[in-house]
């Protein structure tokens, strides 16, 4: 199976991903500025920033962001919801490519998206667009598939109706690539627990806004979504199932 293009493989899921993915917790801006001295007046830039999901909570906490994204309907989707911030400047570029000046960002964060860039590309641009004593921030919302039974049978429904999951996973990223990255000051982790909370209909945008889903015109796709619901009936209280994650985040000053 061809692995879609990473720049255009989630312009079909970009509404259910608006809708049913994962923000990031407010805690990361006090682990920010307790750790690294994030503050207000600090220069970010959010490298594959989607439709915003990460790039919201920085503007909220009044920072100059770039959001730097190569997808044009994420782009674009990220534009409306988030324009009216004074302080966005939304770029047309790519991890290797930001298209942002020199030494412009106190932080460069990439969230949910490191595992697709060339990493040591990637590493050359960082350290471009980074100020000096600058930080890097790879983050990911990881599902938490031993925190509960419910988590445990969707990692199985996944493994049973996903297209591509496994090649796209990111937690095929280890320490020994981290470490590369990150160079010679090394990095540091830290994370947070994470949870959405799902009726059926929440469940069922989350897994398609994943671009490994089987899509409505998928063969499989009416299979997909009965062991889906049977899977939300096995779990479900009061109609809700508690969807958990790790905020896993890597970080250091690149050198």
């Amino acid at each position: 199976m061809t692995t879609p293009n990473p720049l255009t493989r989630f312009s079909a899921t970009v509404e259910n991903y608006i809708r049913y993915r994962p923000g990031y917790p407010i805690d990361l801006l006090d682990f920010m500025k307790n750790e690294m001295g994030l503050s207000a007046q600090s220069v970010v830039a959010d490298i594959g920033s989607g439709t915003g999901k990460l790039t919201e909570l920085f503007l909220e906490n009044g920072n100059p962001t770039y959001a730097v994204e190569p997808n044009v309907d994420m782009r674009a989707a990220a534009e409306r919801l988030f324009g009216h911030f004074p302080k966005l400047k939304s770029v047309d570029g790519k991890a290797e490519a930001t298209n942002i000046p020199d030494h412009c960002a106190d932080f460069v964060l990439a969230a949910q998206a490191f595992h697709w860039f060339d990493q040591m590309v990637t590493r050359q641009e960082f350290l471009r667009i980074l100020r000096p004593g600058g930080w890097a921030l790879l983050i990911w919302n990881d599902r938490n598939d031993a925190r509960s039974p419910f988590m445990q049978d969707y990692d199985a429904f996944l493994r049973a109706f996903s297209s591509d999951l496994d090649k796209i996973d990111h937690r095929h990223i280890g320490d020994e690539q981290l470490a590369t990255f990150f160079g010679k000051n090394g990095f540091a982790y830290h994370e947070i627990d994470y949870l959405q909370t799902f009726d059926f209909e929440g469940l069922k945008g989350r897994y398609l806004s994943c671009s490994y889903a089987f899509e409505e015109k998928h063969l499989r796709h009416n299979a997909a979504m009965q062991r889906l619901s049977d899977t939300f009936e096995a779990h479900s209280e009061t109609g809700k199932v508690d969807f958990w994650y790790l905020t896993k985040i890597y970080f250091g000053q690149i050198a």
